[in-house]
């Protein structure tokens, strides 16, 4: 195909000007995604994983987790992250406020569990402004979750 590099696409673009016809504009491309600016599914996963871990060793909420199917948690909470962040999952779980019905979970267990997530994505280098963007997704949770 031969392309013109000749003076008249410019020449007729530079006629529709005033005839009132409206200006073609070029779609401006989708902003990326914060799962996408997260690194996918994978990166989520790892975040996931640390979080887990980190948990594991914080004698503040460890016992909250004691008898607790990790491999589901991990799951779920790998598809809960993903599909907040505008990720192709499907979170699998139970409402917030039903799955802690309960639990009696404090202001402070909450606090620690905010504290571990921002340590594990610390630990898995993402940057600052992808945590506060992904935080302030799931703090409207606090309101299901914490109970006393």
């Amino acid at each position: 195909m031969l392309l013109c590099r000749c003076a008249a696409p410019w020449v007729l673009a530079m006629g529709l000007i005033g005839t009132g016809l409206p200006a073609v504009q070029a779609a401006a491309p989708a902003a990326p995604t914060l799962y996408s600016q997260l690194g996918g599914e994978a990166a989520i996963a790892k975040v996931i994983d640390t979080f887990l871990t980190v948990v594991g060793g914080d004698p503040r909420i460890a016992p909250s987790f004691a008898g607790a199917n990790l491999p589901r948690l991990r799951t779920l909470l790998v598809e809960q992250v993903c599909e907040a962040t505008g990720g192709p999952c499907k979170y699998t779980g139970r409402d917030m406020k039903s799955s802690h019905a309960g639990m009696g979970i404090t202001e402070a267990q909450f606090n620690a569990l905010a504290e571990a997530l921002y340590t594990a994505m610390d630990r898995e280098g993402v940057p600052y402004a992808l945590q506060n963007r992904l935080m302030a997704l799931l703090a409207p949770m606090h309101r299901d979750i914490v109970t006393r």
